[in-house]
């Protein structure tokens, strides 16, 4: 890996907590990692009135909190690099200011700057805005390019909206529409797991596999965040995103190489593929529910309706779950389970492969308990490992089969430190490659699923049902199953 090209980072938001959590922590690791060019600068942009030497100290003991080992000669180095303008976004003496800087740091030699939309996606088009008209997406000697943060639109039309708006302002290979999961070394590895591995590929169709589950769990309810995840709900949250991005990875065709263009084409493939679900198809296919008073980890979790910033009388989804089909040659028949929520038993993301049983008819006579199915799971978190699942003979003199577990673990394998996803994703910024960010129609090609499921469910098509905190989510989401099909267990480890 070559050391990024010399550039300024400006992160709008500079003071909130993805920088602090997040953004500080990525950009020590490659500062560590030597990946980080001389005389990087960073500006952080935000309406927060903090002191610069403070906000330094929060990025400080963000790396700390996130870190296995600090490096604090690396860290301190990488604070010195910070400069901090505390603005509203619509006051033009503090756009002055960023714009005196960047253009500094050009004079300077670093020409080039990353511009990151770390806000409220109601000022990504504001932002956008005032550095169109300062002159600060103009390419001349150096490149300039923006990271856009989700969610990306509310629907498919605002999605469409703020793509043709952005595009108004800046050429489309400007744009970096960033998905953190994608920043995942296993997200990643699902493409050399599938493509790289002859055992595997060949089987990676509809004559082997039975059905896939794809599922983002978190124990955490909404946090500090409940006047904003009162409007938006898990559907809105996490599915055009992060579950739509392992969908496209799990079920897309092989690309002619691993460039931007190549894969974002499979991937949009992929969601054109997808059957749009009708309003009767929502009432079988779909799931909707909300958390309520539960116990998580031995303690008392409030409901929803207990969080700060909830209405009291709130119908917002924190749970959703629903069925849907690729219909294309690899997929046809097979049925994609995808399910998220708040507040569930443990954090898990993950992708289940579950193969068709083998002939059974040799163990009926022999066996108390038949031998399960195969199954293959590619866990995002909370650690990142490969597992296969298979039966074996239980020792002793009677023939009776177990599920047994092959895992690889990504930690004990390559011993490789924390990261917190973003490393890679500003690292491919930095030197201009597209290829793990998402292209407006693949965007577009996500919110064109979910907006039917959305007005159906406003409509009425299903019922908003509940389940404890700390449980596995409603016991309905099992009629969503076909066959001899099951839900994961979220907590199994």
């Amino acid at each position: 890996m070559r050391v990024a090209d010399p550039c300024t980072l400006v992160i709008f938001g500079a003071a909130g907590d993805l920088t602090r959590r997040l953004l500080f922590p990525a950009l020590y690791n490659l500062a560590h990692d030597g990946r980080l060019p001389d005389g990087f600068q960073i500006v952080g942009f935000a309406r927060t009135d903090v002191g610069e030497e403070e906000l330094r100290e929060q990025l400080r003991a963000g790396v700390r909190e996130s870190a296995d080992h600090v490096d604090e000669a690396v860290l301190s180095r990488l604070a010195a690099q910070f400069s901090y303008i505390q603005s509203d976004f619509s006051d033009d003496a503090g756009w002055q200011n960023l714009t005196a800087r960047v253009r500094e740091a050009a004079a300077d030699g670093q020409a080039n700057a990353l511009f990151y939309l770390a806000t409220a996606p109601e000022l990504f088009e504001v932002v956008c805005d005032r550095l169109a008209a300062f002159g600060l997406l103009e390419q001349g000697s150096g490149w300039r390019r923006v990271i856009v943060e989700k969610p990306f639109g509310q629907d498919l039309q605002s999605a469409r909206d703020l793509n043709a708006h952005l595009t108004r302002l800046m050429d489309e290979r400007q744009v970096y529409r960033i998905d953190h999961y994608l920043g995942k070394e296993t997200v990643q590895n699902i493409l050399v797991f599938r493509f790289g591995n002859g055992i595997f590929e060949p089987m990676w169709n509809r004559r082997y596999i039975d059905h896939v589950q794809i599922t983002v769990a978190e124990t955490v309810g909404v946090e500090s965040r409940g006047a904003y995840y009162d409007h938006t709900g898990a559907l809105r949250d996490m599915v055009p995103n992060h579950l739509f991005q392992l969908l496209t990875l799990t079920a897309m065709e092989p690309p002619s190489s691993f460039s931007a263009t190549a894969l974002h084409n499979e991937q949009a493939k992929v969601l054109d593929a997808v059957d749009e679900l009708t309003a009767e198809d929502c009432g079988v296919n779909t799931l909707r529910a909300q958390y309520t008073d539960g116990e998580l980890n031995g303690k008392p979790a409030a409901g929803y309706l207990g969080e700060p910033r909830v209405h009291p009388r709130s119908q917002t989804k924190t749970y959703a779950a629903f069925r849907i089909h690729v219909d294309n040659w690899r997929w046809a028949g097979v049925p994609f389970y995808l399910r998220t929520g708040k507040r569930l038993a443990a954090k898990r993301t993950e992708v289940v492969i579950q193969f068709r049983n083998a002939p059974l008819a040799l163990f009926r006579a022999a066996s108390v308990d038949l031998p399960g199915a195969n199954r293959l799971v590619l866990s995002v978190q909370p650690t990142e490992s490969i597992s296969l699942e298979m039966s074996a003979k239980v020792p002793g003199p009677e023939i009776t089969a177990s599920q047994v577990e092959m895992t690889f673990c990504y930690n004990d394998y390559f011993g490789v430190e924390r990261r917190t996803g973003y490393e890679t994703l500003l690292y491919d910024a930095m030197i201009g490659d597209r290829s793990l960010f998402k292209r407006a129609d693949v965007i577009e090609g996500g919110w064109r699923i979910v907006d039917p499921i959305l007005k159906a469910w406003e409509e009425g098509a299903c019922d908003l049902l509940h389940y404890a905190a700390g449980s596995q989510g409603p016991a309905e989401a099992d009629r969503l199953l076909h066959g001899s099909a099951r839900w994961r267990n979220i907590a199994s480890v």
